[in-house]
């Protein structure tokens, strides 16, 4: 396994909580690093979510299909984050998202079942578990969802472009499904706003 990609995947997670040298040895066991090109599909909906991911570069779409067929992105992994169908593997269901790579994308994969033994066994990666999941699910996703009742599509495409890291990676086709609006509504959007 490329030794940049494990170091910044260690790191990136002592940066929610320390890891002992002991639970990083026992983590690094269940690790493996995997190459997905663009458009291949990581998880289908439907299947159960077995992995979760940490994306070392490239850019993953977390999105799901309404009831015509229209795909409606929820979130976009980039570098250093950690993405998987959380909420499936959890509960160990099938998931209601598919997970695809918008870019070349290198992963760090580690199994769901294996990695939840490891936060039962080790303290500190318990302690990560928790840090991330505060962050990532509390303090990050509920004032989305409550600006999702308030904000217009206008407003929330601000905010995605103000983040011209992800921005500039995505198809107007993506940002669409993203801010929930037609291709012809976000043209409007992107004519009103002279951007």
């Amino acid at each position: 396994m490329q030794k940049k990609a494990i170091d910044n995947f260690i790191a990136q997670m002592c940066g929610y909580s320390p890891l002992s040298q002991e639970t990083k040895e026992a983590l690094l066991n269940i690790c493996t690093k995997h190459v997905f090109k663009k458009n291949d599909l990581i998880l289908q909906a439907g299947n159960l979510a077995r992995y979760y991911y940490f994306v070392h570069s490239g850019l993953l779409g977390y999105y799901t299909n309404d009831e015509k067929g229209n795909t409606i992105y929820k979130i976009f992994f980039e570098e250093d984050t950690f993405c998987a169908s959380t909420a499936a593997i959890i509960e160990e269901k099938t998931s209601e998202f598919n997970i695809i790579a918008l870019e070349d994308t290198e992963v760090v994969q580690y199994p769901a079942k294996p990695f939840r033994e490891l936060v039962k066994k080790f303290h500190d990666l318990a302690l990560f578990q928790i840090a991330y999941l505060e962050k990532n699910w509390v303090v990050k996703k509920e004032p989305l969802e409550i600006n999702l009742k308030w904000e217009t599509a206008k407003d929330r495409y601000i905010k995605l472009y103000a983040n011209q890291r992800l921005f500039k990676r995505l198809k107007q086709h993506h940002i669409a499904s993203f801010l929930g609006v037609t291709p012809t509504q976000l043209s409007r959007i992107r004519k009103e706003l002279n951007f």
